[in-house]
């Protein structure tokens, strides 16, 4: 009798395992690696995303080879649910989504518009711009998905000495509170200096100084951030999530080919489930942000930076808005690494 029971009890554990496992709970969706799969086929930008930001279209811009548009992630132990569309209208209906970051935030949320339209190619759309506001409107579903433009999440003010960095104030998040889920992402521009550099001095409490380590400052900026969302954001109201970091690829050592000078004439991604380069700094800090905060489930974090570490195939290179004379190895192609971006992101949706 006890040894029937004990393999009852056995079976129905192995049972719940399973179940577990097709449905993804205590499953790491992020731990996997890229498999090619010559079958698929997300969205044609000509056919089903005529609005496409010229940038990140790469096949119209005359990218020769097609392979980096047939990877799929597959995660470790388990499979992602497949993405609807649909479903995703319908959860959201009379809702507003915003991104709010850099041009790597325009580069999801110009997937998301696509992936969304691609699944209800006969909905009227409605796409407006204002300033650095854009917003999709999908008005049989009355849902909004808006863009906003904000590289480094804290403000940017001029004053009668220049443009001042302010790290410790959120101004803009008027704009944000509005919202029912917010998709956050900064670290780009956090590294930029010279013409590129769209400050003079930098903020910190009543100092003003000239310039100070960038992780650093980012790291500053991010608890401010943080400090905003857990004093202004209702977790029972509002999902937030933060894209991770995203990678560039430009210098070849990183992914184990010290030869390569950047993303150029990459046409696979790095093989295997790690990235020889190792973990990203930014996104240490940006772990070490979110895991200190007060109410940890206030922040979902899509934790793309390795699974895209492994993509240096997936960048316009010389097929972006650059053309020839300017690889971009920042950005990503679409279709591409975004669309798994936004996967995921429907896939922590579904199961919250």
């Amino acid at each position: 009798m006890a040894a029937a029971f004990s393999f009852t009890t056995i079976l129905l554990l192995l049972l719940c395992l399973l179940q577990q496992i097709i449905h993804g709970h205590g499953c790491d969706f992020y731990q996997g690696n890229w498999v090619y799969d010559s079958s698929y086929t997300l969205y044609t930008t000509s056919k089903d995303c005529p609005f496409i930001e010229k940038e990140f279209d790469c096949q119209r811009n005359g990218r020769p080879d097609n392979d980096y548009l047939k990877y799929t992630w597959q995660p470790t132990g388990c499979n992602l649910p497949r993405f609807n569309g649909e479903d995703f209208l319908q959860r959201f209906r009379g809702k507003s989504i915003m991104f709010v970051g850099d041009s790597l935030g325009l580069n999801q949320w110009q997937s998301l518009t696509c992936m969304l339209h691609k699944a209800v190619p006969n909905a009227t759309y409605k796409l407006t711009r204002t300033g650095g506001l854009s917003t999709f409107i999908f008005p049989r579903y009355n849902t909004k998905v808006m863009f906003s433009r904000n590289a480094f999440l804290v403000d940017i003010v001029q004053t009668s000495a220049g443009r001042v960095l302010k790290l410790g104030s959120i101004e803009s998040g008027k704009l944000w509170k509005q919202n029912d889920v917010l998709i956050f992402n900064s670290w780009h521009w956090w590294l930029h200096t010279g013409i590129k550099q769209p400050w003079d001095f930098i903020e910190i409490g009543d100092e003003m100084i000239k310039d100070m380590d960038r992780l650093l400052a980012y790291e500053k900026a991010l608890n401010t951030w943080a400090n905003w969302v857990e004093n202004n954001i209702d977790p029972a109201k509002t999902e937030v999530f933060f894209q991770g970091v995203s990678p560039d690829h430009a210098n070849g050592a990183d992914w184990g080919q010290p030869k390569a000078k950047s993303c150029t004439k990459e046409t696979e991604p790095v093989i295997g489930s790690s990235y020889p380069g190792g973990k990203h700094k930014a996104e240490i800090v940006l772990e070490k942000v979110i895991n200190k905060m007060s109410k940890l489930e206030a922040v979902n974090l899509l934790n793309i930076t390795t699974l895209s570490q492994l993509r240096k195939d997936g960048h316009p290179s010389f097929y972006g808005i650059g053309g020839h004379s300017i690889p971009d190895c920042s950005h990503w192609c679409l279709p591409g690494v975004p669309d798994t971006w936004n996967h995921l992101l429907y896939a922590t949706i579904i199961q919250i």
